[in-house]
């Protein structure tokens, strides 16, 4: 499993909805999104996403990437809280953890990766969802891959991008 990056918005690019990504999620995103942490050797985040999301217990060392030393996840012994840049981090995790890794990060730690060409694919899920917060162009992301897939189940539309 190479290096995944996992993004949901909503059909007007919405990230988040009441702070959090579960509310632009549907039920076949998380289950798709469940799916992909299976196979993972640990997950990479952001400050952000570890203090708006619940990554209190994860299944896998979680990677917090993050210049703030507040961590509300103190309690998740999986829990590691690093004050480098994302690209350093993924390279650091990838030796402790394994090569495996999905970030479930916020646009900007993916938009650095993708930059740093060290993403190798991005799944994007796209729900019916509107009306929410810190919209992003998800069709320039998209823009980034040569490959892309698409498929649509239920009320959400999966891509699959990779160079």
């Amino acid at each position: 499993m190479p290096v995944i990056a996992s993004l949901v918005v909503g059909s007007d690019g919405s990230t988040s909805k009441d702070g959090r990504s579960a509310g632009v999620s549907s039920a076949a995103d998380r289950r798709a999104f469940l799916a992909r942490r299976r196979n993972a050797s640990a997950l990479l985040i952001g400050g952000n996403t570890a203090r708006n999301e619940p990554y209190q217990k994860t299944p896998v060392p979680v990677v917090v990437v993050s210049k703030s030393m507040l961590n509300p996840l103190s309690n998740n012994r999986n829990a590691h809280w690093w004050n480098c840049d994302p690209v350093e981090a993924l390279a650091r995790a990838q030796r402790l953890f394994g090569e495996n890794i999905v970030i479930e990060s916020g646009v900007s730690i993916i938009e650095e990766l993708i930059a740093a060409k060290k993403i190798d694919r991005l799944e994007l899920s796209v729900t019916s969802v509107t009306g929410g917060e810190d919209k992003v162009d998800y069709k320039k992301l998209l823009s980034k891959f040569a490959s892309i897939t698409e498929r649509i189940e239920e009320d959400t539309t999966f891509y699959s991008a990779s160079n």
